[in-house]
């Protein structure tokens, strides 16, 4: 490609992978600036020594001085609590679990991030996350369409899948079509300080957490009852092939509920020390022995503080084939392709990073936007984004109600 003197900046996270999506800018041709953020710097819950803001800074001065590109610092903490980590405190205190990156990318990176890059005389604003973005015309418009990254076991737009596409227009993802082990190999010739660190995990900017403990700075403790469900057939198996044999308004509503579970179903094995603090297909916290399969939860209840599990992964109260978004709650990435009251369409879909996609129909309601899956899903949890995908292309997420 042969760029015209366009400016970039980039926002350089200390990390490899937006290190070396400043290199390939500067090396397309564009004139590069670097852009640090500082996201968060409370330590209440975070794991010993995870994601030291600091050292991510320096790290990142050293690879703007290596590429020989002007480094900026903008601190965009306040920013961060309010509309992601308050969001996070929100939504768990409801009973679901957000995902605290996707809203990164959404009100952060692509929004208080870009504003700032704009004030630097950015014409486009980079990241080294790995998807495509590629420009096409429909109706005489540009149109942009957000595209898996060619590496498989990196891809990321799952992450970016509630972006607009006036967010879009000013994006560039330098190192979509590169696969992670030749980034890394890239870094390492060129001598970047970042070419061999680990990739950062756990929630964005502020790292890997003892969620129960990063919580509590919000939501109490309250010591609840654990009820053990049986894998009762009868008991926890839908209708599932009513809906589609006939995917009317109420039958589809009445799938997409998860199963209500009563303390009836089951029998009191233990407590816990807060409901909102758990999550659908858990496994790790629970600090219940003494049962031959391990226990995952299966459902919460927050206004009764009352947990339910089962036992082994295969317990079919973790596998629903419904899920329901609220029109309010529902984003087409491309406006132009998105269904209307009365549509329906097959698509691809994930719930959740690196799931593989699963083969749905969708069904477009007034109160909804129902996903019947082919096959039943595990771990279907409120709170989380469901992002639909056709061929390589992402073209919608919404949030799932319940």
């Amino acid at each position: 490609m042969t760029a015209t003197k366009k400016r970039v900046v980039v926002g350089l996270s200390g990390g490899v992978d937006s290190s070396v999506a400043a290199y390939v800018l500067k090396q397309q041709g564009y004139e590069v600036l670097g852009l640090f953020m500082k996201n968060w710097h409370d330590t209440t819950g975070v794991l010993k020594a995870d994601c030291p803001w600091l050292d991510d800074k320096f790290d990142a001065e050293a690879v703007a001085r290596k590429l020989d590109i002007p480094f900026h610092f903008v601190d965009l903490s306040t920013h961060y609590r309010a509309r992601v980590v308050d969001y996070m405190f929100a939504e768990y205190e409801k009973g679901r679990t957000p995902n605290p990156d996707v809203l990164c990318n959404r009100e952060i990176k692509f929004d208080v991030f870009m504003e700032e890059a704009l004030k630097l005389g950015a014409d486009f604003v980079a990241t080294g996350h790995y998807c495509r973005k590629e420009t096409v015309e429909v109706d005489g418009q540009p149109v942009h369409r957000l595209l898996a990254g060619l590496d498989p076991n990196k891809d990321q737009s799952y992450f970016l899948c509630q972006l607009s596409q006036k967010q879009l227009e000013k994006a560039l993802f330098p190192i979509g079509d590169l696969q992670k082990p030749e980034v890394r190999r890239i870094a390492g010739e060129l001598k970047l300080v970042t070419a061999h660190k680990k990739d950062s995990q756990g929630i964005c900017f502020v790292g890997k957490v003892d969620l129960p403990v990063f919580l509590q700075q919000k939501l109490q403790a309250k010591e609840g009852k654990v009820f053990l469900v049986e894998p009762d057939a009868e008991l926890l198996q839908h209708s599932w092939n009513e809906a589609l044999e006939n995917p009317g308004d109420e039958v589809l509503e009445q799938l997409a509920q998860p199963y209500p579970y009563h303390p009836r179903y089951g029998k009191k094995i233990g407590q816990h020390n807060g409901a909102h603090f758990y999550t659908i297909g858990q496994r790790k916290g629970l600090n219940i022995g003494g049962f031959p399969e391990p226990l995952f939860v299966l459902g919460i209840n927050v206004d009764y503080n009352q947990v339910y599990v089962g036992m082994g992964a295969e317990h079919p109260g973790l596998y629903r084939k419904v899920l329901k978004v609220k029109p309010e709650e529902m984003h087409w990435v491309r406006p132009d392709l998105a269904l209307k009251v009365g549509e329906e369409g097959r698509y691809d879909l994930r719930i959740r990073y690196r799931q593989p996609l699963q083969g749905a129909t969708v069904y477009q309601r007034a109160n909804g936007l129902f996903v019947v899956f082919d096959n039943p899903q595990r771990g279907i949890t409120a709170g989380q984004f469901a992002a639909l995908y056709r061929n390589d292309e992402l073209l919608a997420s919404g949030v799932i109600n319940h």
